[in-house]
């Protein structure tokens, strides 16, 4: 697939874009908002977790309308769109995952617990780990595309639980930021939002989302790329 210059130049733009909005996300995280009164300087890292966690959210929305897409059109595009959503998801939950031990060490008094919410998001994380694994083990490509797209619209339904299981099961430790819950803060940990913890919440769900894009772009023409050189070998080979 040939790129236009136009494409590459704003691909460009929004590389540098999303490189400023994270180095100024990450200073604002550790500068901007003062310690929390409760849970002190660690609570800083919420900022990142939450951030990642949208974009993963964003990402593997995607890939569950990308599936929609191809089972309707058999048209390749959309399966490199889920593809290349589901791996940046994957990474970016797996940073949503990690920084979420390393916040839980002084807060709970362990890296981790099998709370309701990080049981299930650790299913998320497998459930689309497992996806990979079954584009790798079909061998037949258009059969591939197809189971492929099927399970990334079943496999989003292991994120709605994680949104949901924290406000109907009573007994979860993870702090809700926003709406009712069914828990006590005291039991949870809540932390006080100020105005600036909320600006800095906000700036970073923005900043990982448009990261998330970003990267998700570039994945796509990473395999767009390697899709032609396969054309092109069997090309070749065709002609020996």
């Amino acid at each position: 697939m040939e790129y236009t210059e136009n494409r590459n130049f704003w691909l460009r733009v929004m590389t540098y874009v999303s490189a400023f909005l994270l180095v100024a996300a990450t200073i604002m995280s550790f500068t901007y908002p003062g310690a929390e009164r409760s849970m002190g300087e660690v609570q800083r890292l919420f900022y990142i977790h939450l951030g990642s966690f949208f974009g993963s959210f964003l990402t593997f929305s995607v890939a569950v309308v990308a599936g929609i897409y191809y089972l309707r059109t058999r048209d390749n595009k959309w399966d490199r769109l889920e593809a290349s959503s589901v791996e940046i998801g994957l990474g970016l939950s797996a940073v949503t995952i990690v920084t979420g031990a390393i916040w839980a060490r002084p807060t709970w008094g362990t890296y981790w617990t099998w709370d309701p919410r990080l049981t299930t998001i650790a299913i998320m994380w497998l459930t689309y780990a497992a996806y990979l694994f079954l584009r790798s083990a079909i061998e037949d490509p258009e059969r591939k595309r197809r189971f492929a797209a099927v399970y990334a619209i079943i496999a989003f339904s292991s994120v709605i639980l994680t949104i949901v299981i924290i406000r109907v099961r009573p007994d979860v430790i993870h702090p809700t930021v926003a709406g009712p819950s069914t828990t006590s803060a005291d039991v949870r940990g809540e932390f006080n939002v100020t105005p600036r913890i909320r600006d800095t919440v906000f700036f970073n769900i923005f900043t990982y989302c448009v990261l998330s894009a970003v990267l998700t772009w570039h994945r796509i023409r990473i395999e767009n790329k390697s899709d032609f050189i396969q054309e092109r070998k069997l090309s070749i080979l065709g002609n020996m």
